[in-house]
């Protein structure tokens, strides 16, 4: 699953969420602007799924999610294929549990 992919999940929850993300490798010319962009004030979410499609993957990742100053998500990937989610909103978790049956509570 990729970054965008998720991102969509998250649905209306994460469409005013201001983004920054960290990553320790660029596999990606699209990585480079990512950086700019999450140096600087961040990025809104549809600038990001831009950015993020298509099939752009990271490794070992973070993208944190901002509603003003305060964190709401926070998607860590691993090894390009795994994630762990938080979120301030249950809902979020409980509307991904429901597209990802397989997903695990932590």
């Amino acid at each position: 699953m990729t970054l965008a992919e998720l991102l969509v999940r998250l649905g209306g929850s994460g469409l005013d969420l201001t983004w920054r993300v960290e990553f320790d490798e660029i596999v990606d010319p699209r990585c480079v602007e990512i950086r700019r962009r999450s140096a600087d004030a961040g990025m809104d979410t549809l600038t990001l799924l831009s950015l993020t499609t298509p099939f752009l993957q990271f490794i070992d990742a973070e993208a944190r999610g901002f509603a003003g100053v305060e964190l709401m998500v926070v998607l860590t990937e691993f090894d390009s294929s795994s994630w762990d989610v938080r979120a301030v909103d249950e809902g979020v978790l409980s509307d991904l549990r429901h597209h990802y049956p397989d997903a695990e509570a932590l």
